[in-house]
């Protein structure tokens, strides 16, 4: 009987260990994703532009992007290449369960956006699509600002 006891608490305490544990908390994955023109404070040239491109300064409206619940468009305005804001255009809202998981998703996705400065973002769980159509037209408008 002292044995299933002290096995079972065991046992409890790993579980919640592990629950505990999650993959954005761990600073060697945090910068884990590929780099854009926009990741570092430094000024560079993006590969492919000459010095006099467009600096990345002003509103860029993405690609609006079907999903199967609706389109999702943002427009993100930058700041000498830098991300200041994202403003959201479109989001799926056909009903109530659409609106209740836009108004949770999107203002993560647009803090995530604004802290990585680009379009490199972990999708916000039971938003999946919401979250790809939000990366993708955020990147199309990122696209747009370095082109």
């Amino acid at each position: 009987m002292r044995r299933a006891v002290v096995a079972t608490t065991g046992i409890s305490a790993l579980v919640v260990a592990l629950l505990a544990l999650k993959p954005h908390q761990f600073p060697a994955l945090a910068g884990v994703a590929p780099r854009s023109p926009t990741d570092s404070a430094s000024p560079r040239t993006p590969a492919g532009t000459s010095s006099g491109a467009s600096t990345g300064t002003g509103t860029f409206t993405g690609d609006p992007i079907d999903t199967p619940y609706g389109a999702v468009q943002v427009a993100a305005a930058l700041s000498q290449g830098r991300i200041t804001a994202v403003k959201v255009l479109q989001a799926p809202d056909q009903n109530g369960r659409d609106q209740q998981i836009a108004s949770y998703a999107l203002p993560r996705l647009t803090h995530e956006a604004i802290g990585a400065q680009s379009a490199h973002i972990d999708a916000v769980t039971g938003a999946s699509y919401t979250s790809q159509g939000y990366i993708q037209s955020l990147q199309s408008a990122l696209d747009r600002a370095h082109a």
